[in-house]
């Protein structure tokens, strides 16, 4: 059993659990994921760290309430106890040797990003932030991303905090204005992802994406995470998550992830057994 140390409510759908999991802290690295399961009954989700202390021997999850498992998982306080909870899982980032990066995040593709940009800034890289929300309320780790970087530039689709626009713009305004960026990093929503690329293919800059594919169970058996890059299926789990954004047909990508939408909002209903006229 993983017992929970700490619980902070980011934003009113996103969560930040601490969980004692001293082994997987001894190892994790930026990039890497864990797979937990709340109970017996529970399905298996797969989880980016967000963050990691060797010394407290914890892992930290930022998570959306998006789904059954998520919002239950929400609701769980400290001291609770998850049943399952395993990794690190997954190709961690390969970091060494960039001067000048730019990390970008869009909404809760911020707090995968943000480990990305702590460790190149303790590297000793140039770090640029561009992290993207719809509004104000939405804003997440802004305190942690400013120590985490050289430059923090935060933007809103509808303009209630700092500046509007959205993380393209910021990155083409920068890129034109001399920033010489060796790399990019871009986490968020797979329409975002594309466009970053898109961008960057203009001025030949490489450019590194997270896959955070279906999966189920994040070991490469099941083949849920599959996605082409290159032409070649790789899959999510073990390949990646991160990938040559040049690479990645996204448009494929895309559809896949709405494949199981309707059995997604089936589990959320409440099922009410005949037999013993309890919740199932």
């Amino acid at each position: 059993m993983y017992k929970i140390v700490h619980k902070q409510i980011l934003n009113p759908t996103v969560t930040r659990l601490d969980v004692a999991a001293p082994l997987i802290a001894r190892k994790a690295k930026p990039g890497q994921f864990i797979m937990l399961r709340i109970d017996e009954a529970g399905e298996r989700v797969p989880l980016t760290i967000a963050d990691y202390d060797r010394e407290q021997g914890t892992i930290a999850i930022i998570f959306q309430l998006v789904g059954k498992t998520t919002k239950a998982l929400a609701e769980m306080d400290e001291g609770d106890e998850l049943l399952d909870f395993v990794g690190p899982l997954g190709t961690a980032s390969h970091l060494e040797g960039y001067k000048k990066v730019a990390v970008i995040g869009g909404g809760l593709g911020t707090a995968i990003a943000y480990p990305q940009a702590k460790a190149l800034h303790q590297l000793g890289a140039e770090v640029d932030i561009i992290a993207g929300f719809r509004n104000k309320d939405l804003v997440i780790l802004e305190d942690d991303m400013k120590v985490a970087c050289t430059n923090l530039f935060i933007t809103t689709d509808d303009g209630s905090y700092v500046r509007q626009g959205f993380v393209t713009d910021v990155l083409r305004e920068k890129i034109l204005e001399g920033r010489d960026y060796d790399l990019v990093i871009a986490i968020g929503p797979l329409i975002m992802m594309k466009m970053i690329c898109n961008v960057t293919k203009e001025y030949n800059i490489h450019t590194i994406v997270s896959m955070n594919s279906i999966m189920v169970d994040g070991t490469g058996m099941c083949g849920g995470c599959r996605l082409t890059v290159g032409g070649e299926t790789k899959f999510a789990c073990i390949d990646g998550p991160d990938f040559d954004g040049h690479l990645v047909n996204f448009d494929e990508a895309m559809r896949r992830s709405q494949i199981y939408k309707a059995e997604e909002k089936q589990s959320e209903a409440v099922h009410i057994c005949r037999l013993t006229g309890k919740e199932a």
